[in-house]
C-alpha cells in the first residue's frame, strides 16, 4: 500500500503545482489578495475594520492606486479600540463584557444593560451534566484546541433549538456561548492535567468576578490580583475582533452562510484558529525566545542578537523554517495597535515580576527583527500581536498549552457577532474557482492504460 501512496503523492506534486505565469495570466487573486498585497473584498461589516495601509487613487481611468503603509488601527463598531482600552484603564473596571456587547448590538451599552448583559453572561458560566460529560471524553487529547473543538462541536446536544437559525435563538446561542467559553477552557486543561497524573481540580465558577477574574480563578484556584486581571481583561478585548477578512471569521461567515448550526459554525472558526499560520504564533515566539536565550552569551548584545536572527532567517537556527515568529501581518504595515499596547503591559508585569531582563531581550529582538525583515522584503514589517502575548500570559502564570485557547474565548465574540451579521444578509458565500487550462482530455478505457 506505501507506493500508491507514494504515486499518488508524486502525482498531486505534478499535477497540482501552480506555474505563476498562469495565475497572472488568469488574473487570480489567490489567498483573496490582490497584487499590491491587499485584500480582495468579499464582503460588507459593521463589525470591526482594520487599516494598515490608505490607497491613493493615482489613475481613475485605469484604476491604478499608490498604496502607502500607514500606523495601524483597529476599531470596533467604529469606536477606536485604543480609545476603549484608554477609558477601561483611567476608570480601572473590566471592558470585555462591555466589548462583547458592543460587537453583539452594535452600540455600546447603557449601565443597565451592561450590568444585565454581565449577569446573564456570569449566569450561564456554569456546566450541565452532560457538558461536563463531554469534556472529560477529551481527557487524553493532548491538544487543547483539538478538545475545544470537540467540545464545541458537541454542544448542541445540549440545545433543544441546535439547527435554529432564528435571530433570538442564534443570539441566545451566541450569549451562552461566550459565556461557557472560559468555563470549557479551563476545565479542559485541568482534564488534561489529570490525565498526566495530577490531581483532578475543577473549580466552580464565581458570579461575582468578571470574565477575565473568572478564568483566572479557574485556572489557578485562588482570585487573582486586581492588576493581573485587569491586564488579561485587556488582552481578550484586544483579541475580540479582527475584521470580516482574517481567516477564522471567514470561515465562520462562510459556514454561517450555507444554513449550518451555530455550534458547527464556530466550532469551523475553531478549526481555523489551530492552523499554525493563524492562531498559535505565540506558542511559537515562546519556544524562539527560549531557543535564542540558551544560544546568547549576552542579551544586551545587538551584534549576537542580529547574529541568531540572521541564522533564523538562513534555516541554521530554531526550527529551521526560516521565520522568525510574531513578525508581519496581512494588514498591519508600520504598527500593529495590539502588540504596541500589549507591549506595555509586558513592561509593567516585567517590572513587577522582576522580569525585565527578559522584557528588555524582547524589546531588543523587535527592534532588530523589524529591521532585518524590513530589508529583506523591500517593505515595512512590524511586530504583531502574538510577540508579546505569550510574554504576558507567561508571566500571569498561563501554561502555553492554552495561549491559542484564549485567542478563541476571546475570538468567539467576533465569530458570533459575525455570524448573526452573515444570517441577516442572508446570501450563501459561491467565490469562483477558474480552472488550470480549458483544453478537454479525452477519457481512455480503463484496458489502454499503461
Amino acid at each position: 500500500m506505501d507506493t500508491i501512496y507514494k504515486k499518488i503523492e508524486k502525482l498531486t506534486r505534478v499535477h497540482d503545482y501552480l506555474n505563476p505565469d498562469i495565475v497572472r495570466e488568469k488574473d487570480v487573486k489567490l489567498g483573496l489578495r490582490n497584487a499590491d498585497g491587499s485584500g480582495v473584498v468579499a464582503g460588507i461589516t459593521t463589525k470591526g475594520r482594520v487599516d494598515g495601509y490608505q490607497k491613493i487613487l493615482k489613475d481613475p481611468e485605469k484604476k491604478i492606486y499608490e498604496v502607502t503603509s500607514i500606523p495601524g488601527k483597529l476599531y470596533y463598531c467604529n469606536y477606536d479600540v485604543e480609545n476603549i482600552i484608554r477609558i477601561v484603564e483611567e476608570k480601572k473596571r473590566f471592558g470585555f463584557e462591555e466589548t462583547a456587547y458592543l460587537l453583539l448590538a452594535g452600540e455600546l451599552p447603557s449601565r443597565r444593560d451592561l450590568i444585565k448583559f454581565t449577569q446573564e453572561l456570569a449566569r450561564r458560566r456554569a456546566l450541565s451534566k452532560t457538558e461536563r460529560q463531554i469534556i472529560m471524553e477529551e481527557v487524553y487529547n493532548d491538544n487543547q484546541m483539538y478538545a475545544l473543538h470537540s467540545v464545541i462541536s458537541h454542544m448542541s446536544r445540549t440545545d433543544e433549538e441546535p439547527e435554529s437559525t432564528d435571530l433570538d435563538v442564534v443570539c441566545r446561542q451566541c450569549i451562552n456561548l461566550i459565556a461557557k467559553f472560559p468555563t470549557i477552557v479551563a476545565a479542559n486543561y485541568n482534564v488534561l492535567r489529570y490525565s498526566k497524573g495530577f490531581d483532578l481540580k475543577i473549580f466552580r465558577s464565581k458570579p461575582d468576578l468578571s470574565i477575565a477574574q473568572n478564568f483566572l480563578y479557574l485556572m489557578h484556584g485562588e482570585v487573582p490580583e486586581d492588576e493581573e486581571a485587569h491586564i488579561f481583561d485587556i488582552a481578550l478585548i484586544l483579541h475580540a475582533e479582527h475584521g470580516g477578512g482574517n481567516n477564522s471569521t471567514f470561515t465562520v461567515r462562510s459556514v454561517s452562510s450555507a444554513g449550518a448550526n451555530t455550534y458547527m459554525a464556530i466550532a469551523a472558526g475553531i478549526a481555523s484558529l489551530s492552523g499554525y499560520l493563524h492562531g498559535g504564533a505565540n506558542e511559537s515566539v515562546k519556544a524562539m525566545m527560549k531557543e535564542m536565550k540558551k544560544s546568547l552569551k549576552g542579551r544586551d548584545s545587538e551584534r549576537e542578537i542580529t547574529a541568531y536572527l540572521s541564522k533564523l532567517l538562513e534555516k541554521k537556527a530554531g526550527d529551521r523554517t526560516g521565520k522568525i515568529y510574531g513578525f508581519g501581518h496581512a494588514v498591519y504595515t508600520v504598527s500593529d495597535p495590539r502588540a504596541l499596547i500589549l507591549k506595555e503591559y509586558a513592561r509593567r508585569l516585567a517590572g513587577k515580576n522582576d522580569e525585565l531582563d527578559d522584557y528588555y531581550l524582547y524589546e531588543n529582538v523587535e527592534k532588530i527583527a523589524v529591521k532585518l525583515l524590513s530589508e529583506r522584503n523591500k517593505k515595512a514589517v512590524c511586530a504583531n500581536v502574538d510577540f508579546y502575548s505569550g510574554f504576558v500570559y507567561e508571566m500571569l502564570g498561563i501554561p502555553k498549552e492554552v495561549y491559542t485557547p484564549i485567542f478563541a474565548m476571546a475570538r468567539v465574540v467576533g465569530w458570533c457577532a459575525h455570524r448573526i451579521e452573515q444570517i441577516m444578509q442572508g446570501k450563501i458565500m459561491r467565490p469562483a474557482y477558474v480552472q488550470v487550462s480549458n483544453k478537454e482530455r479525452k477519457y481512455i478505457d480503463l484496458s489502454d492504460r499503461r
